[in-house]
């Protein structure tokens, strides 16, 4: 999922580019964000059953070596501590699952996968067709975007494959979200000095936006709305406002409000203006003051 709202946030910031676009280019793959993808494109019984998305998984990678690719597949592996309270709450949407016990997310371990799901054994069967293709698969530590922002964040691959929007958080410098294959096909891609020189965000300032709009990782500030949270982020720069928020928690946004609810005249305060003999109020209503 990453941050909500991050990717309209980023949206200016959006290039699309002709697949050739991709050439001898080193890319990791989020394993698990294409599978997500082809399994939702061919969610009947029927496709399910004859794993359609496995074909479409393996054009994907026929055509990234056909360009010269050279590529890296990365799954994830346990999932942090910090993100299990999230992943019970998923869980509950769909199951009935045990409950927490309420146990604080930063006192939680992390947690393996259940390695016999249905989603775990189609990412083992991609891990096979890869491997017979002599494509290098990696397991991640935990997420598998934040393995793939480390290679990228470290020179290692040119660019990333997620559709999870916290990648740019880990450290991610390049990112393909979407990919199209056939005739007049594309990807779509985000990349970070673009985002830093249009919208003057940072990794920093990304960080704290997660923190404000909510994620996989907090619940967020309830009410606020990504115009808000982009001006709040700001208006304390790249590189303060990490530390505006590990000294203050995110008790500075509600005072940040509370100062511009106060700040808006009361009604009845602004004073009159006088048009052709009448009194008008600012706010909407007039007083005839002229004599009879």
């Amino acid at each position: 999922m990453g941050v909500k709202y991050l990717w309209d946030v980023l949206e200016p910031c959006k290039k699309r580019y002709p697949l050739d676009h991709l050439q001898n280019k080193r890319v990791c793959v989020d394993l698990s964000c294409w599978m997500v993808e082809l399994h939702k494109v061919n969610q009947s019984y029927c496709a399910t059953k004859e794993k359609v998305y496995l074909r479409g998984f393996f054009h994907r990678l026929r055509a990234l070596i056909a360009l010269n690719c050279s590529i890296i597949l990365v799954s994830d592996g346990s999932i942090p501590g910090i993100k299990v309270p999230t992943y019970r709450r998923r869980l509950k949407a769909r199951f009935e699952v045990a409950d927490d016990g309420g146990v604080q997310p930063w006192k939680q371990t992390s947690l393996r996968r259940n390695m016999g799901s249905e989603f775990s054994c189609m990412i083992k069967e991609a891990k096979v067709i890869a491997s017979t293709l002599g494509i290098l698969c990696l397991d991640g530590v935990e997420e598998a975007e934040a393995q793939c922002a480390l290679l990228n964040s470290e020179n290692l691959c040119d660019a990333c494959f997620s559709s999870d929007s916290d990648i740019f958080l880990f450290g991610a410098k390049t990112v393909y979200r979407e990919i199209c294959l056939g005739e007049g096909g594309y990807v779509v891609c985000y990349e970070m000095e673009d985002i830093q020189k249009k919208l003057g965000l940072g990794r920093n300032s990304l960080i704290a936006l997660a923190l404000l709009l909510g994620s996989d990782y907090s619940q967020g500030v309830r009410g606020i709305r990504q115009e808000e949270a982009c001006g709040i982020v700001r208006s304390f720069g790249e590189n303060v406002i990490l530390e505006k928020v590990s000294s203050e928690g995110l008790s500075f946004v509600k005072n940040m409000r509370n100062s511009k609810k106060q700040a808006r005249p009361k009604k009845g305060t602004l004073p009159l203006v006088s048009i052709n003999g009448i009194n008008h109020d600012p706010e909407g209503s007039a007083t005839d003051q002229r004599g009879d």
